[in-house]
């Protein structure tokens, strides 16, 4: 199937951090695959309303509606994992918000395409702990996916995800490997030919030395688990007061 325009919602993951380009702006997967799109269809529009550390009622009360007035070809959504991460999380709320959206993003565009999300079970320490949260999280995007005859592209059940070569410094956000990867799964989602395979392990690196890997373990907590911590307990986030990389539905240059 063609499509001529394509819009984005969610948090970090669909915004594309950390893949930082020289001019300080993010290129994810979300812009990798709307360039794919573009070089198929002249005129293709796309639009990227996701901002970094959006909890899904913030993406259901700040993006749906302006999404749902694009009424794009295709809609892509991601959402909820900052929710689930959190201590306390109300798991009734947040899958009620994330089938809000997507029933709303059904109704209003071409195609949905939903995400099962990362299994974070292997790869981050208590990742464990909130597995009972994911497989909810999953099976309510299972459910929509039916509900809509929704594409869904299946990240939890690739073990590729595992390997720390796909992930940034800060071991939450994906890096340009972990983006294109990505991309490649929602492309083939797509049912566009494979120009790689995604889904392919990533050669194992040596281990580090003890003495690296505590050192590395330090720098994380200073620069990355540090600041999380004092956002929490401030009450903020890292996308107070961002605005969407791309609010409107604009032609692909």
């Amino acid at each position: 199937m063609t499509y001529s325009s394509l819009v984005a919602l969610g948090d970090s993951f669909t915004e594309g951090m950390s893949d930082e380009l020289a001019d300080g702006s993010y290129r994810g997967w979300a812009d990798l695959v709307a360039a794919r799109l573009a070089a198929e269809t002249p005129g293709f529009r796309y639009a990227n309303l996701a901002v970094r550390g959006k909890l899904v009622g913030q993406i259901h009360d700040e993006q749906l509606a302006p999404a749902r007035a694009m009424g794009a070809d295709l809609a892509l959504f991601a959402g909820g994992m900052n929710d689930v991460l959190r201590p306390g999380c109300d798991l009734a709320a947040v899958t009620d918000r994330v089938t809000r959206i997507a029933d709303g993003l059904a109704e209003s565009s071409g195609r949905l395409l939903l995400f099962r999300v990362i299994n974070p079970s292997r790869r981050m320490r208590g990742g464990a702990r909130i597995m009972p949260r994911v497989n909810r999280l999953i099976a309510t995007v299972d459910d929509l996916a039916a509900r809509h005859d929704a594409i869904v592209v299946d990240l939890f059940s690739s073990p590729v995800f595992d390997s720390p070569a796909l992930w940034a410094e800060d071991r939450i956000h994906l890096n340009t490997e972990g983006h294109r990867r990505v991309a490649g799964a929602v492309l083939r989602a797509l049912g566009r030919s494979p120009e790689f395979d995604w889904d392919e392990p990533v050669p194992a690196s040596p281990a580090d030395p003890l003495r690296a890997r505590v050192r590395a373990d330090l720098r994380w907590a200073r620069h990355h688990l540090a600041p999380w911590v004092l956002r929490r307990l401030r009450g903020a986030s890292s996308g107070d007061g961002r605005s969407p990389k791309r609010p409107d539905l604009s032609p692909w240059v």
